[in-house]
């Protein structure tokens, strides 16, 4: 059969190159005998891996010495309690810029374990821009400043960082890691869930920096502490195993066939160009997003008409672009053009809407 091109938000499309290397590894990993999803993560060759996949992330995303990388399971969202959990330990404050629903349930929850404060909120605009903000709001003594950098929902991504000072800026990157260069150095903490740009679903990469963990508030579950994981080099149990080694698959791809993240964010750049492009001028489809907040990664889209997305949907499922219906929130069309999207997919794409439009003006 012939593959789909799969623009969902997530779990996403892997590269081809990738997938079948897994497959090739699937029985026997590199004249061990086994597969890498059976084998024990105590044992030398998965130690190999894990700690491969750390040096290559370290080198593709430039992480500094003084941040720790963590592998862990539960999420993006198990994130929401643990940032607040380790970081919310001196004034018991945080504050947070609110661009959608994971920014509003990180808040939500980081509202459980001390002080949060809404600095500003896109809501009143269905989250379709990035706020501007105030830094006279800023609360000075704050633990940490939350942030959720690419809005998968929405497609609205900051283009520039909030300056914070000396208070530590969290960012939620689930959606925008390994899609272009960022500086790791202007962030006290990011993380991210794999299953958008960098594996499957079941791991959560967090980068943080070594002099933020270690005081957890006392209620902190073992689980929950960043530096009992630190510790124990992400194995304090049994770690997503297969997750990590697809995840090292990707960043060997990312550094060998695309050539780095400059490159990356490139070729990112060129299909999200395309898209848009076609957005601007189409009379029939519109983005929903402000052009200065416009995301790489999500391109939520329009007609207007609820019936004619749904016709749109249905019939770009069956012509191959599959899972490109718009959250439930907001509606509409949304193209997830990953990493692993290729250029020809995001052709495809724009073929078939021009076509859409001429049949159904």
């Amino acid at each position: 059969m012939s593959r789909v091109y799969n623009f969902s938000a997530g779990p996403s499309m892997l590269p081809e190159s990738v997938l079948k290397k897994a497959a090739d590894e699937m029985l026997d990993y590199q004249g061990s005998g086994q597969s890498v999803m059976e084998m024990s993560h105590r044992s030398k060759v998965y130690d190999s891996i894990i700690k491969e996949a750390e040096a290559l992330l370290r080198e593709v995303m430039n992480i500094p010495d003084n941040y720790k990388v963590l592998f862990l399971q539960g999420g993006g969202s198990s994130q929401f309690a643990m940032v607040a959990l380790n970081l919310m330990n001196k004034s018991g404050k945080a504050d947070y810029v609110l661009t959608g629903q994971w920014a509003k349930k990180a808040y939500k929850e980081g509202a459980r374990y001390g002080e949060a404060k809404v600095i500003a909120s896109s809501e009143d605009k269905t989250f379709s821009y990035i706020p501007k903000l105030d830094k006279s709001t800023f609360t000075p003594d704050a633990d940490y400043f939350y942030i959720c950098m690419n809005n998968t929902i929405y497609g609205t991504v900051y283009h520039e960082l909030p300056d914070t000072g000396d208070v530590p800026l969290v960012a939620d990157i689930s959606s925008c890691i390994l899609s272009e260069p960022i500086d790791v150095s202007k962030f006290g903490l990011l993380f991210a869930g794999a299953q958008k740009n960098m594996a499957p679903a079941g791991m959560t990469v967090v980068i943080v920096r070594e002099d933020l963990i270690g005081n957890p508030q006392d209620i902190t579950p073992t689980m929950f502490n960043y530096q009992i994981h630190a510790d124990n080099g992400s194995m304090f149990n049994t770690p997503p195993c297969y997750t990590i080694y697809v995840a090292k698959l990707v960043l060997e791809w990312i550094k060998n066939e695309i050539g780095g993240l400059d490159k990356m964010k490139e070729l990112n750049e060129k299909k999200a160009k395309l898209l848009y492009d076609f957005l601007d001028s189409s009379k029939m489809f519109k983005g929903t997003v402000v052009k200065e907040d416009r995301s790489l990664m999500n391109v939520p889209f329009v007609t207007g008409d609820d019936e004619l997305d749904a016709k749109f949907v249905k019939e770009a499922t069956e012509n191959g672009l599959v899972n490109i219906k718009g959250h439930r929130s907001v509606g509409g069309m949304r193209a997830s053009i990953y990493n692993a999207m290729p250029y020809e997919g995001v052709e495809k794409l724009v073929n078939f809407m021009k076509e859409f439009e001429e049949k159904n003006s």
